[in-house]
């Protein structure tokens, strides 16, 4: 056989072998991402059953209950397909319905209420789900960042035209420590 003949099909194995690699990557990025959806969409199925219950106790907390519902339209309105735009829309809901839940220590009867505990519960889980696949996400990213980035692969990524993905981040506003008083005040 000659020597140029396996020359290329080694080249050709090679090839296919990054080409193989960098889909499956760039596909579990997707994945992640769509479950990051699903929680989403759990959540947003939610929000409206836990703000009906709040609403029957505090009726007077209406500004944040408001905003929730709006920031819910806007997730809603975002469409699918998994967009950054979504996730940072998700995130604010978070913050939303955290200064909703600060608001509900003024309300006994509220915290007393079994359904309410039970919309309370499901939230909690679904946010830590949520937080879980988050963290999925930002590891199938790095995964596959590193594997174009790397030398070899960022030959074949570079020509192949597989592009970085960004990581999902908190921003600068929303690390800051909680101040529960002032969330009661306002």
């Amino acid at each position: 056989m000659q020597p140029y003949l396996v020359a290329i099909g080694l080249l050709a194995a090679l090839v296919w072998w990054f080409y193989n690699t960098l889909v499956a990557k760039r596909n579990a990025v997707e994945n992640a991402f769509a479950s990051i959806d699903v929680f989403l969409k759990k959540r947003f199925d939610l929000v409206p059953a836990l703000v009906a219950v709040v609403k029957r106790y505090a009726a007077h907390e209406a500004d944040t209950l408001a905003k929730v519902t709006e920031m819910r339209a806007r997730v809603a309105g975002a469409g699918s397909g998994g967009s950054e735009e979504q996730v940072a829309l998700g995130n604010r809901v978070s913050a939303g319905l955290g200064r909703l839940l600060v608001a509900v220590e003024a309300y006994p009867d509220l915290k007393a209420d079994e359904s309410f505990q039970q919309l309370q519960r499901t939230l909690n889980e679904i946010e830590e789900q949520l937080s879980a696949s988050r963290r999925a996400f930002n590891a199938a990213v790095t995964d596959f960042n590193n594997a174009i980035d790397m030398f070899p692969g960022n030959l074949m990524a570079s020509a192949l035209r597989f592009n970085r993905r960004a990581l999902l981040v908190t921003p600068e506003a929303e690390r800051a420590n909680v101040n529960v008083q002032d969330l009661l005040k306002g």
